[in-house]
Formats: C-alpha cells, sequence, structure tokens
C-alpha cells in the first residue's frame, strides 16, 4: 500500500472532523458490508472490537483477539473499500505505552486513517485503568500518530457499568491534553451527558455511540456539537437478527426464508469495481 494512498485517506478523515457538520462512521465487519456502506454514500467506516471478537468466535474486553489479527482485519478493509477506516483497537495492544505506540505505527503502516485507544485493562474484574497509566498510553499514541493518524482517546467507564460523569470528563479532558485528536466514552447515558463531554474538550471533535434504541436524533446531536457518531456492534446485529428470523422459519420447511432484495450478483459487482 502506498505512502501517498494512506496519507490521502488520513487526510480525507482529518477533513470530515473538521467541516462544521457530523457525520456517521458505520461498524462494518467484512469486505462486503463495507462496501455496500461506501455505495450508499458514506465516507468513512471503522472496525468494532466487539464484532470482530464475534466473528471469530471470542468475546471482547478480554484479549482475546490479538493486535495481529485486528490490523489484518482493518487492512482488508482499507483495500477492499478505498475508504478511510478508523481502527476500533480495544486498549491499543500491550502492557507499556511504548507498546501502545508501536500499535500505532503497525496501523499507520497498514494504511488506517484513523486509531481509537480506550482505557481499559482486559480484565473484566478491574476494567478500567489507573488514570495516570492510561494518559501516559494515550500520551505515547499522540506522539506516534501525529500528523499521520487521526487519533480518538476513549474512556470506557459508562461501557462497564461505572456512572461516573466527573470521572469521564476528567479522562477525556486528560486525553485531550495529552494529543488525542478525537474523544469518545461510548454508552452516555443522555444528551446532557453528551452536551458536557462537548463543552469539556472543546475545540476537539466527539465522537458518540448512538443506536437504535436510543432516544436522541442527528440534528440533536449536530445542535449540542457532536462531530462523530459511531454505530457499534448494531450494524452487524441487524444483519444477524435477519439471519435469525429466516433461520427459525427454514427449520420448519420454509423454503422462501431466505428471500431478499440483496442479490449475490450486486456484491460481486461492488468487489468488481
Amino acid at each position: 500500500m502506498s505512502d501517498s494512498a494512506a496519507g490521502a485517506r488520513y487526510e480525507r478523515f482529518a477533513e470530515l472532523h473538521r467541516g462544521p457538520g457530523i457525520f456517521i462512521m458505520p461498524n462494518v465487519w467484512d469486505g462486503p458490508s463495507a462496501l455496500l456502506f461506501k455505495d450508499a454514500g458514506f465516507k468513512s467506516i471503522a472496525t468494532s472490537s466487539a464484532v470482530l471478537a464475534a466473528t471469530l468466535g471470542r468475546l471482547d474486553g478480554i484479549h482475546a483477539v490479538s493486535r495481529d489479527e485486528h490490523l489484518n482485519h482493518a487492512a482488508v478493509l482499507t483495500s477492499v473499500s478505498g475508504l478511510p477506516v478508523n481502527g476500533d483497537f480495544e486498549d491499543g495492544y500491550g502492557q507499556t505505552p511504548q507498546d501502545v505506540a508501536a500499535t500505532v505505527d503497525a496501523a499507520i503502516a497498514r494504511g488506517l486513517a484513523g486509531i481509537g485507544v480506550e482505557d481499559t485493562t482486559g480484565d473484566p474484574d478491574d476494567p478500567i485503568r489507573d488514570f495516570d497509566d492510561a494518559v501516559r498510553r494515550v500520551e505515547a499514541a499522540a506522539a506516534a500518530a501525529r500528523g499521520k493518524l487521526v487519533l480518538t482517546g476513549r474512556t470506557d467507564n459508562f461501557l462497564w457499568g461505572i456512572s461516573d460523569m466527573d470521572d469521564t470528563i476528567r479522562r477525556l479532558s486528560a486525553y485531550a491534553e495529552a494529543g488525542a485528536d478525537v474523544l469518545y466514552a461510548p454508552n452516555l447515558p443522555d444528551i446532557n451527558s453528551m452536551s458536557a463531554v462537548v463543552r469539556a474538550v472543546a475545540p476537539k471533535p466527539v465522537n458518540v455511540l448512538v443506536g437504535p434504541r436510543d432516544s436522541v436524533s442527528l440534528a440533536q446531536l449536530q445542535t449540542i456539537g457532536v462531530r462523530r457518531v459511531s454505530l457499534g456492534v448494531d450494524p452487524y446485529t441487524h444483519a444477524l437478527g435477519a439471519t435469525r428470523k429466516a433461520a427459525a422459519k427454514l427449520v420448519n420447511g420454509d423454503l422462501t426464508a431466505l428471500a431478499s432484495d440483496l442479490d449475490f450478483g450486486h456484491i460481486v459487482d461492488l468487489i468488481r469495481r
């Protein structure tokens, strides 16, 4: 993959965060899903560590997927789609800040446009890293990413049931000061908490996780200043939900259960392009 192509994807991705508008960055899981979102008009896509783990029959959040597996997965999405790809790279893969910097270097070499580093430990019994350790890891990632990769600093407090807004804002503010380009706290409970995060780290852009069960609109998110929206596992579970419904009919002998308005020839055409 040429340095010029990777650099162009980085610039396109960075530019999406500079504009006044808001954009959706769907999380995809394979080449065809990446191409379907590209064909619909999306300008960037992302991996999902949870979905990648699920496709491998593993669990997320316990270091069950290796750095190389995630890098290879993200590189496939990049080469197939040609879009800027943001890697949802858990805690940056490694015990030390230097390990995190090495992951960023590897992501740059594989042509990614962005990477997320979260403050998790991989230990469900003690899921969130010590504050100082988490900040040092973001600092190391930012030094390696600067001018080459859009770095998202992320705290997973609310994702792990730690409903502490003060600590969440403290962490995100520190990650912003440490050099993160984008800030992200998945599973914030409401529009007011999202707005508080946006105000705390301004003028840096904020990513939020929004799903079909959340009572918030894109217009509301734009009004409070959110710049980027992730969809998390929902595109994947939407596809699996359709498969589950069809399977329940098929097992009872309904041979029409797999009827779809998507012909495989369309996928072939997307790949050929």
